[in-house]
């Protein structure tokens, strides 16, 4: 029989590979049960250290996005209360769950990764009146909103927020000398409050809900936007550092690139691939080393001895 053709070889060898990645991509879709299952990070928002961390969250690494059906969404102040059933959880190298969402539900933009720092849940609600409207509260969802409670901390059924994360009645959280403060706040609707654990607790990203002061803010009432759960694309699970930074190398329209990409990233990144295209030629003599004298191969050899003598007698006869 002839040998098979370079083409068709190139053909072949495409095709194992592409179902090689398939195969890979529905595995990590029925683990997450989300798609895309992985985001590449694109920002410094979420890194602990300048020349990147493993277990944070650093620009360039794969994060994988599991769904936000798949488990309930615990913020840090729960994760930090200790009267909480979820007091002690931790993701990515900091009390409370990471989630990945839509900025003001716009799927357009590049979507966003932070830590959920409070949950705001309604508390007690009304039906409108005859034009639709509420004669008190805030109008959501087709019903009025009188109260709000926020899980991990001492406000239950408020009508406005105020809450210091100073270790009191809730969890502590520094911004340098001081600690993460709201005051009077009334939210649009119930839902997530974020911050970037390396945006120094402000971020215009996250509704201007914080303010990283001290002491009791005053006429800090403004209205803010919580993420609404429908924007929510994914919580962030387990990350693969170093590998999204090939993506950011050819990322173009509003990426930054690989401009926030820690130092360290690109040298490691580079070991991992060398790594990776050595791997085989190391591995190969050891494999073949173990393989000679086991019993297979042993028995595979006395067999092709045997198969080539039959065949010399044939030619004889």
């Amino acid at each position: 029989m002839a040998d098979k053709g370079p083409v068709i070889i190139l053909v072949r060898e495409l095709v194992l590979a592409g179902g090689m990645i398939g195969i890979l991509v529905l595995g990590m879709w029925a683990h997450t049960g989300s798609m895309p299952p992985l985001v590449v990070v694109e920002s410094k928002s979420m890194m602990h250290d300048s020349e990147g961390q493993l277990g944070a969250i650093d620009a360039g690494d794969l994060v994988l996005v599991h769904s936000p059906e798949s488990k309930t969404i615990i913020s840090y102040a729960e994760a930090t209360d200790p009267n909480n059933a979820n007091y002690g959880y931790e993701n990515h190298g900091t009390a409370g769950d990471v989630i990945i969402f839509n900025r003001y539900g716009d799927t357009d933009s590049t979507p966003i990764i932070h830590r959920v720092i409070i949950s705001i849940l309604a508390e007690r609600t009304t039906v409108t009146n005859s034009n639709g409207t509420c004669d008190e509260g805030r109008l959501y969802d087709g019903q009025c909103i009188l109260s709000w409670t926020v899980p991990g901390t001492d406000q239950y059924d408020v009508e406005n927020i105020t809450l210091s994360f100073d270790g009191n009645d809730t969890g502590m959280y520094s911004c340098g000398e001081n600690w993460l403060n709201a005051s009077e706040k009334v939210p649009l609707n119930p839902g997530y409050i974020t911050l970037g654990d390396n945006n120094n607790c402000n971020d215009s990203a996250d509704q201007s809900f914080f303010h990283p002061y001290g002491g009791v803010m005053s006429g800090h009432s403004a209205m803010v936007q919580p993420i609404k759960d429908e924007w929510v694309i994914g919580i962030a699970g387990a990350e693969i550092p170093w590998l999204g930074v090939v993506k950011l190398f050819v990322s173009g329209g509003d990426s930054p690139g690989v401009s926030q990409v820690p130092g360290s990233s690109f040298l490691f990144l580079i070991l991992a691939i060398g790594g990776i295209l050595a791997a085989p030629v190391v591995l190969e003599p050891v494999a073949r080393k173990l393989l000679v004298g086991s019993p297979e191969m042993v028995e595979a050899e006395r067999e092709d001895a045997m198969a080539a003598l039959a065949s010399v007698f044939d030619e004889e006869e």
